[in-house]
């Protein structure tokens, strides 16, 4: 039955959420990088509400709950299994911080003081900081006819005060809210000689707490009680009904802050009448109610890491090497056009393409530059060379993608600062994402144009290239050239799809290509010749994709898949899946490469993408798989599959019933860090 065949997506989502906190469990580990941990634990948990619990809450609300899903369970059953599980899991996030790294940072000389630990010196050194930074920004709101319960920010820090006495007007409603601006740290610290040992510091949230009745004049404060709303974020855009998508963009971006209420979080010391009035005035279900024991939203450690440069509590740091191609030549285009190059990030420098762009923007030969970006940070020292490249006279045409999620707000100030520095801005498709990687630069060579281009696996983003494991290929290959300039043609102007020479490009030739390949598998294995597939990607949960892997195994195609997150396939069912394996590393970085092998009966291709194998990779986003045709970088990948796939450190195994299992050494065998070999080896090489 279908219903066998599938995990739910928002489930094994959830799974790989879990694994991510189990990282802070991780002794081995410094103290501070499992702090981030925890917090990467709480962003990632506060996103999935934002969006997958509030996309199945609006589908609920439309009528759609008794819909079924590809695993056979209707969507109100998978917004239960969400609650149960998210409770749980909260619950294992408050476990960790009280049990294991609270005590731990005070093991290492740094202190969370609790209001009970204060002593007269601190308590006067806080106070006065109340009143100077922190009493002169709050606005507590008295509920009372003429002050209706307020309008709460998403994931915004909030106080329920319990009231006794009488104001100067006569009024005791008995309640007030207190809501606490998002200009204030989360953390301060401490002076050195108010701390009798290591270093101190306070949350904002008991500050407040501990001066609460200075809000309250002349009335008593019987209680103040934490707690977090978080709502739907997802921005609907009716794109064939509006004629300027950045305009349109720019006014939802104003209402994204007050969309529907998903969860609550509380103070699990909060009243029972307390917790029925805020049930009741934001709209939430009990199920939708988490109370904690701590501090209300834990990525508020996140400051932490600003005010604590300790090099101990940390990752040893680590040199980006740079490759050696681009060190024999003092101009990039000549060493790209005696070879391909690639470059692994974050073991190899991103650098590399800002400064390529930087000597493109020099150069008299080169005439155009045309580049997509999806996410790029506030600085983005690419945004700079680009922006450079066009006041020294280049053509430069960037295609920004405005809808990529929660980075709207940047993208739209990135579409208006380039249109400044007069580089032609476009969003690319109605109704279609750019989400592909791409750089293409035109150079006149000898009367001649020359197309030099960048593909990658990952986003044009200096910051997160340094913690994302990602790929990109440098490139004259005429083919490859031509097509890319095909692709941005697609995205500027107006035309029937252009045939390509050497990539797949989506939403139009990579589902059939990839289902193509692997049919090619089937076909090998059937007439007894070798075949081997090994994905590794973010996200495998496009129905018909996975439906022909199970084909391939059942043929006897060998598969191993390495997917970080969500995997719609259930891997080792005897008669379905026997010959496929699934593992996920989950380590120091991020894996996010794209990449997908197939052994061709000895004769292996090895392709690269942009795309996961989702639904909305293959038919609702532009994006680009490219093959590798050098051997040489053929061979370098394949030899990073197998590593990835022999580590038993960060390697969790999928089994068929949806567990995760941590791998480990077998009988005190060696044991196999793939992110940690690969660090030693590039800093060998650099």
């Amino acid at each position: 039955m279908k219903e066998l065949s599938f995990f739910n997506r928002e489930l094994s989502l959830l799974q790989f959420h879990k694994r991510v906190l189990h990282q802070a469990t991780d002794a081995s580990l410094p103290v501070l990088e499992r702090v981030r941990f925890l917090c990467i634990s709480a962003t990632n948990l506060d996103e999935f509400f934002e969006v997958r619990v509030g996309g199945l809450i609006e589908l609920i609300e439309r009528g759609s709950g008794t819909t079924s899903f590809a695993d056979g369970m209707t969507i109100t059953q998978t917004k239960e299994a969400i609650a149960e599980q998210a409770h749980e899991f909260v619950h294992q996030q408050y476990t960790v911080l009280n049990e294991q790294i609270l005590p731990l940072l005070r093991e290492n000389g740094i202190y969370i003081l609790r209001r009970d630990e204060w002593v007269s010196d601190q308590i006067n050194y806080l106070h006065n900081y109340f009143q100077s930074d922190v009493l002169p920004l709050l606005s507590p709101i008295g509920l009372d006819p003429a002050h209706p319960f307020p309008r709460i920010l998403n994931k915004s820090l909030n106080f329920i005060v319990s009231l006794n006495g009488k104001d100067a007007f006569g009024r005791n409603s008995g309640r007030a809210i207190v809501q606490v601006p998002r200009s204030l740290p989360n953390i301060i610290e401490l002076p050195s000689e108010l701390v009798s040992e290591g270093r101190g510091f306070i949350l904002m949230s008991s500050i407040i707490h501990h001066f609460m009745d200075e809000l309250f004049v002349g009335m008593t404060v019987l209680g103040c009680y934490q707690f977090r709303l978080t709502r739907n974020t997802d921005i609907f855009l009716d794109e064939e009904e509006t004629d300027d998508l950045l305009r349109a963009m720019e006014g939802e971006l104003a209402y994204r802050q007050y969309g529907d209420e998903v969860r609550i979080e509380l103070a699990d010391n909060t009243p029972e009448d307390q917790l029925e009035f805020l049930l009741n005035r934001c709209e939430v279900g009990n199920r939708d109610m988490f109370k904690v024991n701590g501090p209300v939203n834990l990525s508020r450690f996140n400051d932490l890491f600003s005010l604590i440069k300790d090099p101990a509590h940390y990752f040893p740091p680590f040199t980006q090497s740079v490759p050696r191609a681009f060190k024999r030549y003092d101009n990039y285009f000549d060493a790209i056009r005696r070879q391909d190059i690639l470059v692994h990030h974050p073991y190899e420098s991103f650098s590399t393409v800002v400064e390529w762009i930087r000597q493109a923007a020099k150069d008299p030969q080169v005439l155009a530059i045309k580049q997509t970006l999806y996410r790029t940070g506030s600085e983005s020292p690419v945004v700079d060379a680009l922006v450079q490249a066009a006041r020294a006279g280049k053509e430069v045409t960037v295609v920004v993608e405005l809808r990529a999620r929660f980075d709207e707000q940047d993208n739209v100030a990135l579409a208006n600062k380039l249109q400044r520095y007069g580089i032609h801005v476009i969003y690319g498709v109605v109704g279609f994402k750019t989400h592909a990687k791409m750089l293409l630069i035109a150079r006149k060579e000898k009367n001649q144009l020359r197309n030099y281009v960048h593909l990658g696996t990952g986003n044009y983003h200096a910051k997160t290239t340094q913690v994302y494991t990602d790929y990109g290929l440098f490139s004259a290959d005429k083919s490859c050239g031509e097509d890319v300039y095909r692709i941005f043609l697609q995205l500027s102007s107006m035309g029937k799809m252009s045939k390509m020479e050497t990539l797949l490009h989506a939403p139009f030739t990579l589902h059939r290509s990839m289902i193509r390949k692997i049919q090619r598998e089937v076909d090998n294995a059937n007439n007894g010749k070798t075949a081997h597939i090994i994905l590794k990607m973010n996200s495998l949960c496009e129905e018909q994709l996975v439906t022909e892997l199970y084909k391939a195994s059942q043929a006897g195609v060998s598969i191993d898949l390495i997917i970080r997150g969500i995997c719609h396939l259930k891997p080792g069912i005897p008669g379905l899946s026997e010959n496929i394996r699934v593992r996920s590393i989950v380590g120091r970085f991020l894996e996010h490469s794209r990449v997908f092998y197939f052994e061709n009966n000895g004769d292996p291709e090895l392709w690269l993408a942009s795309s996961d194998w989702m639904v909305r990779n293959m038919f609702h986003r532009v994006e680009t798989c490219f093959p590798l045709k050098s051997k040489k970088l053929r061979e370098r990948i394949i030899d990073d599959l197998k590593l990835a796939l022999a580590d038993n450190t960060h390697a969790w195994v999928l089994d068929g019933e949806g567990n995760y299992h941590l791998l480990q050494p077998e009988n005190e065998g060696e044991s196999v860090d793939s992110q940690a070999i690969l660090l030693a080896q590039w800093a060998a090489n650099s």
